[in-house]
């Protein structure tokens, strides 16, 4: 089975091309959705961030606001850095588990989705990685468009991520996402066919 990574920046299109992964009936490992899911895996997540950032981050319920614990954190390297150190460790831990578990049923390829993917250095342990890339205006623009964050919001997080031209130097394959749907469709499909002749010759 070949590990594909794929990754970008906050604003890069990047679930456009999972999105057309999936309805190609390809398994994609989503770490935006472990992030959120190991919370209740590992609950022991929860007790650990209340003790290093205070309660003023959960509802009376105990639920933690992540958007306001984003802004929070996106604003300091060091805030950023200490939250990672929490996280990153269980979000690693169970995408591992669901990678083996892929590998249990047989898949010639599986597709883990992760915007931190160089970052956090899990693109050591895949065998292909594929960077979906536009420009940092076009960025700005989507994210501003979509109505997710403000200015401030997007740019704190952008640079809270590795510029996007500089995943240039990690990665196998390039997706300029700049363009028409249609352009990106044609340029995953070659990157899959090569990663199929890939898998044959492995």
């Amino acid at each position: 089975m070949l590990k594909v990574g794929i990754t970008g920046g906050i604003g890069s299109g990047k679930s456009t091309v999972t999105n057309m992964l999936i309805d190609k009936g390809f398994h994609i490992i989503d770490a935006d959705i472990v992030s959120r899911e190991v919370f209740i895996l590992y609950p022991e997540i929860m007790s650990r961030i209340k003790d290093e950032f205070g309660c003023e981050f959960f509802d009376r319920n105990g639920d933690l606001n992540r958007k306001e614990l984003g802004n929070y954190i996106f604003k300091s390297e060091t805030r950023r850095k200490r939250l990672e150190n929490i996280m990153i460790p269980f979000i690693k831990k169970e995408i591992n588990q669901r990678i083996k578990m892929c590998e249990r049923e047989n898949l010639q390829l599986c597709f883990i989705d992760a915007p931190t993917l160089i970052e956090s250095k899990l693109h050591t342990s895949m065998d292909v990685t594929i960077l979906v890339w536009v420009s940092s205006d076009i960025q700005i623009q989507r994210v501003i468009y979509r109505g997710d964050l403000n200015l401030n919001e997007t740019m704190d997080r952008m640079r809270a991520q590795m510029p996007i031209d500089e995943k240039k130097k990690y990665s196998d394959y390039i997706i300029n996402n700049g363009g028409s749907v249609e352009d990106t469709m044609v340029q995953l499909e070659l990157i899959i066919t090569e990663l199929e002749r890939l898998n044959v010759k492995k």
